[in-house]
């Protein structure tokens, strides 16, 4: 969704400090005005926030914010610069950046060139000095809606005429983006030391520590295209398979859903997070829906069910699974299934378990980057279910 032109120093060079004014805009008319940040230019996306306080990097080059403006709720963002490590993916995916107080000049050993020369070098349009507190109230009250950020020539354009480009854009409802956020050919992750496990991961927007929290328990990973079948999956030698995070809406997977559906049918262990999640709850014949701002942080606290034990979890999704009323055990086409874990904040579904067959699904990141380490133990619940079934008389 997002277009961006010529870099803020390239363009403050040829037309001196009036190119630093930006402004911002709403679908619904509000306006907030600021500087140039990153590239000069116009993008239009979905506005959401993350209340993140850290991990900025990690959160720009999450394929799940492919199509999105986000909105940071820290006020100062780029302390700390950016690196060649923490990357997410091979590039940044957020359509645009709003931030409040960007940090002048980076500060630390690990830093090797600023945010904001990030952003120009990929091309990111964004805008600093906003009231991102403001913003965020409104967001929280209004819902996430399409925005634009315009900078240079564009932002001297009548209000009334941005307000117009802004609501053209496509909404998030309805989008098909995992394919394009996705890995053009497989790839393997090789294990840590031993390999124990074989495990089939489907791309629909996979982050880069999410194998290699796989790879650190002995999992050899084949990273699959969105558009992989059962047969690729099978070409494997899988052990088990694995649905990543991703954009857009769940219901537009339909592939990757019937794709699902034959993985559950063969008794394959399966573990989904995020937009995994989703699509399990989907072939589980449980009904998707749009939070009215979703949830974007690495504080959110979510209970195991199962254990009884709350963990402060990392999150970006704005869709979720609608479990049945009683939040408890329901029927499905694989067999008994129930809802797992919840969120303490405002008791969305956050994951889904079979009974009667080996999957199991959370909607929040537990390869925590950035975020808590909390839900690491997932990894380990994958491995178990796909050890209990290798052993001899197993079901599958």
């Amino acid at each position: 969704m997002g277009i961006a032109a010529r870099s803020a120093s390239e363009e403050r060079s040829r037309t001196g400090d009036r190119v630093k004014e930006a402004l911002l805009v709403l679908e619904d008319g509000r306006t907030f005005r600021g500087e140039a940040y990153g590239a000069i230019g116009t993008t239009v996306g979905e506005a959401v926030f993350s209340t993140g306080m850290t991990g900025y990097q990690e959160t720009l080059t999450d394929p799940s914010y492919a199509g999105q403006v986000v909105v940071m709720t820290a006020p100062h963002i780029g302390n700390t610069g950016v690196n060649g490590e923490d990357d997410e993916s091979g590039r940044i995916w957020v359509s645009g950046y709003v931030v409040r107080d960007p940090s002048p000049r980076p500060s630390s050993w690990r830093s090797q060139r600023s945010l904001d020369d990030e952003l120009q070098a990929q091309g990111v349009v964004g805008i600093s000095g906003v009231d991102t507190r403001a913003l965020t109230r409104h967001l929280r009250e209004r819902g996430a809606m399409r925005c634009g950020v315009f900078s240079g020539p564009d932002a001297e354009r009548p209000v009334s005429e941005l307000v117009e480009r802004v609501r053209s854009a496509p909404q998030m409802a309805g989008s098909a983006l995992a394919e394009e956020v996705s890995t053009d050919d497989a790839y393997v992750v090789e294990p840590l030391g031993d390999r124990r496990f074989t495990v089939a991961a489907v791309d629909l927007g996979i982050k880069g520590m999410t194998p290699r929290r796989m790879a650190e328990r002995g999992m050899q990973v084949h990273v699959l295209p969105a558009t992989a079948t059962v047969e690729d999956v099978l070409a494997t030698g899988a052990d088990g398979v694995f649905f990543s995070n991703g954009p857009g809406d769940p219901a537009t997977a339909v592939p990757q859903i019937e794709l699902l559906r034959e993985v559950l049918d063969r008794r394959l262990p399966f573990f989904g997070i995020c937009f995994g999640n989703q699509l399990l709850g989907r072939a589980l014949d449980l009904p998707t829906y749009k939070l009215r701002y979703g949830h974007r942080g690495v504080n959110l606290p979510v209970l195991d069910r199962s254990t009884g034990k709350v963990e402060v979890t990392a999150h970006n999704h704005g869709f979720a699974v609608q479990g049945p009323e009683d939040g408890g055990r329901f029927e499905s086409p694989f067999g008994a299934a129930d809802v797992s874990h919840i969120c303490l904040n405002d008791g969305v579904t956050e994951g889904l378990r079979l009974l009667d067959a080996p999957a199991f699904s959370v909607q929040y990141h537990p390869e925590a980057a950035a975020g808590p380490h909390d839900a690491g133990y997932l990894f380990d619940r994958f491995a178990d279910l796909m050890s209990s079934s290798k052993e001899p008389g197993s079901a599958s």
